[in-house]
């Protein structure tokens, strides 16, 4: 996603040095920080939900060298001295092209960040950034081999209006192609009863064709009353597999139509992390040294402020386009910061007959490597 202008930033970065604690942030100023400037629109949006605004006075400390906190920090308004255990310190001023990147971005923390004026700063849980990362490039590799694939065509419409629905946000990414190939469908008059309220619930349905209606009953009420119209793309009978109530509504058909049916055991297993091939740091670098090679699957920005000697920069946005340069013969160790986006890779690779392992713990978990990055 490309950067606002810089004129545009600066009212951004004006705006935000009025914010105090617990107050929001310009969607736009997102847009200028990395990684984040790679999420789409919509995440950006979610994103928001996830901020924390903080503010500190000269001289007051944001975080100790050696701290795990588990919090990626941008610089918002003011000036931060960043101090090394060597004593080298490092001021990093907002607007300037050093507070795009997180402050100090390893955990444990390299250095003291300290207050020099007055500051503010946004902050985000590293893992749920991350997850949301992983999720926004594995979607839109997914719709890329969507929109590519001819024999997905008639399946166009609904596959790419339910990769956007908010229970999509619970599967993790390695699994968005095995819910599709787990469906099965079936064809549907107008009038049919698919579930009932009440009844325990065993499915849930995605509509490839036509139109449902929702109905409830309350109680002491003959008849149940319409209250919804669902339409190709949408989920229903979802949340009584993950509440475990019975049906709170009863859907039947409002046209004729084809519905996806997706059983609860499949539900529950594609609800959990697949599992992958994770290796420690030190026989992902005895299989570099033995001709493996590093792939490098965050963003170009987060690749061009460090990565590791002889990395491929692969981002999983770009996977399937890329795909094709990675040679089938030859092993490849995917990392990217917590290793949640390599884990991703690993599947949407694998479709493409590569070999890849993940480095347990990503960067972050292993300080150790992270000395030998450029």
């Amino acid at each position: 996603m490309a950067r606002p202008a810089p004129a545009e930033v600066t009212d951004c970065k004006k705006e935000n040095n009025r914010m105090s604690q617990g107050q929001s942030i310009d969607k736009r100023l997102l847009q200028t920080f990395v990684p984040v400037n790679a999420l789409s629109s919509e995440h950006l949006d979610r994103l928001l939900d996830l901020q924390e605004v903080r503010s500190y006075a000269p001289g007051e400390l944001i975080f100790e060298a050696g701290e795990r906190d588990t919090t990626t920090i941008y610089l918002l308004s003011g000036e931060v001295a960043l101090t090394g255990s060597d004593g080298e310190c490092q001021l990093v001023g907002a607007g300037g092209v050093e507070s795009w990147h997180p402050l100090d971005h390893f955990q444990p923390r390299r250095s003291q960040a300290r207050a020099v004026g007055d500051v503010s700063v946004v902050c985000f849980d590293s893992s749920r950034l991350d997850a949301l990362l992983a999720w926004d490039q594995s979607v839109n590799y997914v719709m890329l081999d969507i929109n590519a694939n001819p024999a997905y065509e008639s399946d166009r419409e609904w596959m790419l209006r339910l990769l956007r629905s908010k229970l999509f946000y619970r599967v993790p990414p390695g699994n968005i192609f095995e819910i599709f190939r787990r469906l099965k469908q079936r064809k549907h008059k107008a009038g049919d009863v698919i579930i009932r309220q009440g009844d325990d619930a065993d499915c849930c349905f995605i509509i490839k064709e036509g139109m449902c209606e929702v109905s409830v009953q309350v109680a002491g009420a003959f008849e149940s009353t319409p209250v919804a119209i669902l339409e190709t793309g949408q989920w229903f009978g979802e949340e009584a597999l993950l509440s475990g109530a019975p049906r709170n509504a009863t859907v039947s058909m409002a046209t004729d139509g084809v519905l996806m049916r997706l059983d609860r055991p499949d539900f529950d297993q594609l609800l959990r992390e697949p599992l992958v091939d994770q290796i420690d740091v030190n026989d992902a670098v005895q299989r570099v040294a033995s001709g493996a090679r590093w792939l490098d699957v965050r963003t170009p920005d987060e690749y061009e402020q460090q990565h590791l000697p002889g990395a491929l920069n692969m981002p999983l946005s770009v996977l399937r386009l890329k795909s094709r340069l990675l040679d089938p013969s030859r092993p490849y160790i995917a990392y990217c910061d917590t290793g949640r986006r390599s884990v991703s890779a690993v599947f949407l690779l694998r479709n493409a007959g590569i070999e890849v392992q993940v480095v347990e713990g990503g960067l972050h978990g292993n300080p150790a490597l992270l000395a030998h990055a450029s």
